[in-house]
């Protein structure tokens, strides 16, 4: 493990957690939930190589899915050197506001000391929550750390309940619709450069507010549309 990325180690000074948070229901299964893991392993490289040109925080993962329940699928906060993704598979329905609520759970535990920077949230799913989705949304937003965090959500196919992400982002712009493979790998890999806005030096209790809408990437006309 590389000492500059430790919490509290010589170098570091702020800490960024950063979750995935990934729909894997039934109606994943095929070439959605593949793309998904394929794009979020080809996020790491990146990712570490944003870590080592910022010696101004430390990022740290930890990924959530959900299908009938919600559970961690990288459950401790892991140093981007030493992340690995593991391959998710897909069966059930959506329990989206149980997964936020484990989202909020953690988050209650952070000290709210300024250490942290405000943490980044991605939610990844194809459909429309199963459960009590506000329920959820109400417990992540009730903590101080939920209500500061950069949330973005990428709608994968056509039959996601849009209003539901928007209400999660606070920000339509932040709703990103990945109607392809090639959109949803490119949506997933600039998710994970939000990293260097949100660690930037200059933000302090910031929040989407460092992050350039103007990168989100475009579909192109030789993108398939097949979802």
């Amino acid at each position: 493990m590389n000492e500059r990325n430790l919490p509290g180690g010589e170098m570091s000074s702020r800490i960024l957690d950063f979750f995935w948070i990934a729909d894997c229901s039934g109606s994943m299964n095929g070439e959605k939930i593949q793309t998904l893991n394929y794009a979020i392993r080809q996020t790491i490289p990146d990712m570490r190589k944003e870590a080592d040109a910022n010696p101004n925080a430390s990022i740290m993962v930890r990924a959530v899915k959900f299908n009938d329940g919600a559970q961690w699928h990288v459950p401790t906060a892991t140093v981007i050197d030493d992340f690995d993704w593991v391959d998710l598979t897909a069966g059930g329905t959506t329990a989206m506001g149980k997964a936020l609520e484990l989202v909020a759970g953690e988050l209650k535990q952070f000290p709210t000391d300024t250490k942290r920077l405000p943490p980044v949230l991605v939610l990844l799913t194809d459909g429309q929550p199963t459960d009590d989705f506000k329920k959820g949304l109400d417990e992540l937003l009730a903590t101080p750390w939920g209500k500061k965090a950069v949330r973005i959500a990428i709608a994968i196919g056509k039959d996601v309940d849009l209003a539901v992400l928007e209400q999660f982002t606070a920000n339509a712009e932040l709703v990103l619709e990945a109607k392809n493979p090639q959109l949803l790998v490119k949506f997933i890999k600039w998710a994970s450069t939000v990293v260097k806005n949100v660690s930037a030096p200059s933000v302090g209790e910031g929040t989407a507010g460092a992050i350039d809408i103007n990168t989100i990437p475009v579909a192109l006309d030789d993108d398939d549309e097949i979802w």
